[in-house]
């Protein structure tokens, strides 16, 4: 659906990405009224947005800056608590992003007298998709703006140098990460990377520039020890962060940034029914599932973890595709809700070299702990701390 030919306002979902501002660019020259909306998610220091969102007023547009990282660290912690998950084991959090921006942004348009929004995704691909079925369900009576299945967009904007030529000339501040040939999406629970280049399954990983992460071969000499503390299934504290899920999840992006533990190379099955390769960093999340799958495994009967994979199988799905506010996504959450609610601990990791081991832990489990060795031979502990 392309603008409207009145002056009906149109809020945009600004990245500070390639596409996104060559949208910003268009709508201008239509012209077409435009807000743009930048969301803080984590996803770069708020100097840079507001570097980006005075160089569009400069251009001309309206701008407001939004801080969500509280609501993204909810979701990541949903994530985790979840373990929503996508192909290769890869963390879902460029789906979550397009969750909270939905869910947070659009009632900020409508009460600045919006009336449609628009984002940059590319067309037909899985991000189209997520904003389409999360905008259908969150704010109907807002249609949306799709620019590149839009003939006069792609008219404007034939391929992506064109977009940069426009975007360098009118000054727009671009993320560092985003250009002709490649493109990140970053949030704070992580960030994905494309690029023409990695496009070919015989590039080597390596070629990747990461944005937060090391290379396992760059990181400390010594090892870190990380301390983690789970309460009624959730994380309650990483190394004094303290609950706030901002902080912990700041603390664990520093520890398994430094130490290398982030990546993932895979190749995904995506919403159109296609296969694309995808690297993505998620060095908070890959560092606090060490600990959580500890946790797991003395908190659950056997029956219990099965019940817990295969849900979160189901909820994995459910994120990547931009189900999650649907009745089998609802009815798994309450189910896993029920099954680790209670779940307490604490367990220390020692990280080094891309490799976290846990090193000691607590945990108050539900399943009876074997001490056959410690008691004689013949005896089994009570439900305890293992």
């Amino acid at each position: 659906m392309g603008p409207s030919k009145n002056d009906e306002r149109i809020g945009l979902l600004q990245s500070g990405g390639l596409s996104s501002l060559a949208v910003g660019v268009w709508l201008h020259e239509l012209p077409a009224p435009a807000r743009h909306y930048i969301a803080d998610i984590g996803q770069s220091d708020r100097a840079e947005m507001d570097a980006l969102a005075a160089s569009l007023r400069r251009f001309g547009d309206e701008v407001s800056v939004i801080d969500l990282r509280s609501s993204m660290a909810a979701v990541a912690s949903d994530l985790l608590r979840y373990r929503a998950r996508h192909d290769g084991g890869y963390w879902n959090t460029t789906g979550a992003a397009r969750f909270v921006l939905v869910s947070e942004v659009t009632p900020l348009m409508r009460a600045d007298g919006c009336r449609r929004f628009a984002h940059g995704c590319v067309g037909g691909g899985n991000d189209q998709r997520r904003f389409a079925r999360y905008g259908a369900q969150i704010a109907p009576e807002l249609p949306i703006i799709e620019p590149w299945t839009d003939p006069q967009a792609l008219e404007r904007f034939p391929d992506r140098r064109t977009m940069l030529e426009a975007v360098v000339e009118h000054g727009l501040d671009l993320d560092p990460g985003s250009g002709a040939e490649r493109s990140t999406d970053a949030n704070l629970a992580g960030i994905s990377h494309e690029s023409a280049e990695l496009e070919d399954l015989e590039t080597p990983v390596t070629r990747l520039d990461p944005r937060w992460s090391r290379w396992p071969g760059q990181t400390p000499d010594e090892p870190e020890t990380v301390t983690v503390v789970f309460r009624d299934g959730r994380v309650a504290d990483v190394d004094g962060s303290g609950p706030d899920p901002v902080e912990w999840m700041a603390r664990a992006n520093q520890v398994g940034a430094r130490h290398g533990i982030w990546l993932r190379d895979v190749v995904e099955r995506r919403i159109i029914g296609t296969v694309c390769r995808g690297i993505y960093e998620a060095p908070g999340l890959e560092l606090l599932d060490r600990a959580w799958t500890r946790v797991l495994q003395a908190g659950l009967d056997p029956a219990g973890r099965d019940l817990y994979d295969r849900l979160a199988s189901t909820l994995g799905d459910a994120m990547y595709e931009a189900r999650w506010l649907e009745p089998a996504a609802h009815a798994a959450r309450d189910a896993i809700d029920r099954l680790v609610g209670e779940l307490d601990g604490k367990v220390t990791l020692s990280v080094h070299r891309g490799i976290a081991r846990v090193d000691r832990m607590k945990v108050v489990a539900r399943v009876p702990q074997q001490t056959r060795f410690g008691s004689g031979g013949n005896r089994w502990s009570r439900m305890a701390a293992v």
